[in-house]
């Protein structure tokens, strides 16, 4: 009799980062040779138009008016 395996097969290890990263920088290149520019967004200022509102969570049973 075979017995089973008592785990998972090892997963595949992720590529280093430096492969990463010059995978990110070949993207970039082939961006701006396309002709398209990346725009520059000042520190603290975000991406978003507009805000979100709150949401009121009320906790505890509710009460229904008599």
């Amino acid at each position: 009799m075979t017995s089973k395996p008592t785990r998972a097969p090892a997963k595949k290890k992720q590529p280093a980062a430096k492969q990463t990263s010059e995978s990110i920088a070949e993207q970039t290149r082939i961006f701006l040779e396309s002709g398209k520019k990346i725009q520059y967004i000042e520190p603290g200022i975000s991406g978003q138009t507009t805000t979100p509102a709150k949401k009121h969570i009320s906790l505890g049973n509710k009460q229904k008016a008599s």
